[in-house]
């Protein structure tokens, strides 16, 4: 993979795919002591840049190929590029899709005019469903991370970075597979190879690093992570092999991490970012004084489905203090609970929601448990909260 393949794939997807913008964040920059820009691929048509591998990798295709079809496995993201991109280049699309999928993405894949079919829990057991549909049809696989095209195509990512943010020092890029964070790399550091590009996975579904000391591509045994967009098991060779070569370090941000990431992509930047997407903020906000400005964080997608960011954003307030659930015992006698309630909003903290409960076994005949949820302004208001319940004698669990 080399620089002008990266070129050759921005020359074809010239009036298809946007040219992202760059936000500047005061927030982020404040944590790195400099300038932050993000990336905002989550703006990209179909909501991620998986368009432009996909689009690269089809248009290369011959025309007899593209009349027999592709096949592709995705959570979501390589699915909707796939789609549009097929249906662009007049290709029929068959893509598998983990079940459990999220219902926003598996809809706007139909809707682009692809053939959904759901195989296995993860992103690998759909795409060892789409190799054997290949195998059985004909059908060309587009391969969501691991072929030339891919890569060369998430690469114009890069190339666009570059010349909005020249005097960039260093590159934060979410990864799954490896293409859009190997891409990245081939074309930054071979324009600038001063430049520092880190590679960020999720603590639940970090194949790279393993990989890396293995020397060879290794599957994770297991996943666990909201970040479906980069839960891939194992990385492909191609990636993996550029990453050794290009990227500078993989870190991995926790999953309180990614939700106090979105939460902030939502708040501040005013971006509907998905937790994947939102993997290069996290680690912005977990390590940003290590990392030198300016920085171009990658904002990879913003497929998010609502269910899924209602409660995401709850775990994000929750583990940036903003939530409060405790249970507490009080006294069973008129005017307890009010002087329990007068507390808190004496507090400034304000309650979203109260169980009143009388039935529990461990509790005395002459006592009720309270469990409460609240609503505080930050992790300093919150621990206030607790030290004026302690005060006023209040014994608590917190959930």
């Amino acid at each position: 993979m080399e620089l002008s393949d990266i070129e050759a794939a921005a020359t074809l997807l010239v009036d298809v795919v946007r040219r992202t913008p760059v936000e500047p964040s005061g927030s982020l920059g404040r944590r790195v002591g400099g300038e932050v820009w993000l990336k905002c691929e989550n703006l990209q048509r179909t909501g991620s840049f998986k368009i432009r591998g996909a689009y690269v990798r089809i248009a290369r295709l011959t025309d007899d190929e593209r009349r027999g079809g592709v096949v592709a496995a995705s959570a979501g993201n390589h699915a909707q590029g796939v789609a549009l991109a097929a249906g662009l280049l007049h290709t029929p699309a068959v893509v598998f899709m983990p079940e459990g999928a999220p219902i926003p993405k598996v809809q706007a894949t139909r809707d682009y005019g692809a053939e959904v079919r759901f195989a296995g829990l993860t992103v690998d057991e759909a795409l060892s469903a789409a190799k054997a549909h290949a195998e059985r049809t004909g059908a060309v696989l587009i391969h969501p991370f691991d072929h030339p095209d891919i890569v060369a195509g998430q690469g114009t990512v890069g190339l666009e970075l570059l010349e909005q943010v020249p005097g960039v020092r260093t590159v934060v890029v979410s990864a799954g597979g490896g293409g859009l964070v190997s891409g990245i790399a081939v074309a930054v550091k071979s324009q600038r190879p001063d430049v520092k590009v880190v590679a960020v996975q999720a603590d639940g579904a970090a194949a790279i690093p393993g990989s890396l000391r293995a020397g060879h591509p290794v599957p994770l045994e297991g996943m666990t992570t909201m970040a479906d967009g980069i839960a891939v098991g194992c990385p492909g060779d191609l990636p993996l092999t550029l990453i050794s070569r290009y990227v500078d370090e993989v870190r991995t941000v926790s999953e309180d991490g990614l939700a106090r990431a979105l939460l902030l992509c939502l708040e501040r930047a005013k971006l509907v970012v998905e937790p994947a997407g939102a993997a290069g903020v996290a680690c912005v906000m977990e390590t940003g004084g290590r990392l030198e400005p300016p920085v171009a964080v990658v904002l990879s997608g913003g497929n998010v489905d609502p269910l899924l960011m209602m409660r995401v954003l709850r775990h994000g307030m929750t583990a940036a203090g903003r939530y409060l659930s405790f249970h507490v015992r009080i006294p069973d006698r008129p005017g307890e609970l009010a002087r329990l309630l007068a507390e808190l909003a004496a507090s400034g903290a304000n309650v979203l929601d109260v169980e009143h409960s009388r039935t529990r076994r461990a509790l005395h005949v002459d006592e009720v448990e309270v469990a409460l949820i609240l609503e505080t302004r930050g992790a300093d208001h919150r621990q206030a909260v607790l030290d004026g319940l302690r005060t006023a004698g209040y014994s608590f669990s917190i959930d």
